[in-house]
């Protein structure tokens, strides 16, 4: 096995800023921040925006699309401007 080319993994705690939810994890990601976590210790600190506590796709509040199509859209926006013209 060569020597120096495997990356040096260390604890970090990633917190995801608008949940409040926190995970410690090994990582090799270089951060200048840090925080002491529940067992007293410091470890490097990355915010994250978005995690599985604050993502649509977990959480199950995702937007409902509308069904009706991009011309109908259209037109109730504008009141069907583009049926008046082809007359």
């Amino acid at each position: 096995m060569k020597k120096d080319i495997h990356p040096e993994y260390r604890e970090v705690v990633f917190q995801d800023i608008s949940s409040d939810f926190a995970f410690l994890t090994r990582s090799t990601v270089q951060t200048k921040d840090t925080i002491k976590w529940e067992d007293g210790n410091e470890y490097p600190l990355v915010k994250l925006e978005v995690s599985s506590k604050s993502h649509p796709f977990f959480t199950g509040k995702q937007r409902v699309l509308s069904s009706g199509g991009r011309v109908d859209q259209f037109n109730k926006k504008f009141g069907g401007l583009s049926a008046r013209r082809g007359k």
